[in-house]
């Protein structure tokens, strides 16, 4: 079985949406593995997104993810990096599949409700950046 790291970002918990978005992802065979709310700090916002440092949305995506409130979940199935993208669609949200969580609710490239690791290796970065060993139900 897979995992992967989903983060509903700040507008997608001012929206009210941390149910909905749950909800498909379980509804798709994703269970989740530990989840928490939190609030991150400017120095943890850097070093989650420290890939993207030398691009030029950084210093906004950084001011952005400490706007509010997030929720991480760890999720596991199988293709759960995949599942997980085809869920949230693509990043713009206008060029995002009908039905996807960011065609649905995003308002903006930026502004684009949720995360998702990308691949093996960044799921294994960005899980234990979050969660504990301990935290992680087996």
């Amino acid at each position: 079985m897979e995992k992967t790291l989903s983060i509903i970002k700040p507008d997608g918990v001012e929206k009210g949406i941390i149910g909905e978005v749950i909800k498909r992802f379980e509804g798709n065979g994703l269970r989740i593995k530990a989840m928490k709310m939190i609030s991150l700090s400017q120095k943890e916002a850097e070093g989650f997104y420290y890939v993207h440092k030398e691009r030029p949305f950084f210093k906004s995506l950084v001011e952005f993810m400490t706007s509010g409130p997030i929720v991480v979940m760890a999720l596991e199935g199988e293709n759960a990096i995949k599942k997980n993208r085809d869920l949230m669609g693509a990043t713009d949200p206008k060029k995002a599949d009908k039905g996807t969580i960011r065609n649905d609710f995003a308002s903006s490239i930026e502004r684009n409700i949720a995360h998702g690791s990308d691949s093996p290796e960044s799921a294994g970065f960005e899980i234990p950046y979050f969660f504990s060993n301990i935290e992680l139900v087996n």
